[in-house]
This record gives structure tokens, sequence and C-alpha cells, in this order.
């Protein structure tokens, strides 16, 4: 899974140019439209003091495979279940 943040930093880099604002990492997410993770911010910020541009900035989601969501859902049933007679313990 993609997702495309190239035009949310864009358009609040320019609305801070617009302003005579000299862009910020802590501006530009003022002005961000909705979430973005902040090592994209600060990736597109770079980017534009060098280039003049907001090059595309996208994040990849990878997929866990089954093995690894199998060993996750397994690690937490036994925290839970230690979590659980401990507290059955502590009533007795």
């Amino acid at each position: 899974m993609q997702t495309d943040y190239t035009a949310m930093l864009e358009q609040a880099i320019q609305s801070l140019v617009a302003d005579g604002k000299e862009p910020s990492v802590a501006l530009i997410k003022s002005r961000l439209t909705g979430s973005v993770p902040m090592p994209l911010i600060i990736s597109a910020l770079q980017r534009w003091k060098k280039n003049g541009v907001v090059p595309k900035i996208e994040k990849v989601s990878v997929s866990k495979s089954a093995e690894e969501r199998i060993a996750e859902l397994e690690l937490q049933v036994r925290t839970l279940t230690e979590r659980i007679e401990a507290l059955e313990n502590r009533q007795r």
C-alpha cells in the first residue's frame, strides 16, 4: 500500500512561501491538511531547500508474512494469558 503525500506537502510549503515565511518543519506541519509522518516532512523540506521543488514523497507499507503475523499474535495471546492469570491469582 502506498500513500502519496507530495501534493499536501507542496501545498503547505507554497502557502508558507506565498506568506513570505521561510518553511520549517514546524510551520509545514501546522499548514498540513492531514497527517504526514515527521520523517517525510523533514525529507521534503531538505530536498525543497536544496532543489527548490518538493520531490515525490510516498510512504510504502510493507505487509507482514503470515508467519510473522502468527508469531506476533501468539506472543500477544501468551502475554494476555499471563496477565489474566496474575489478576486471577490476585483475587484469591
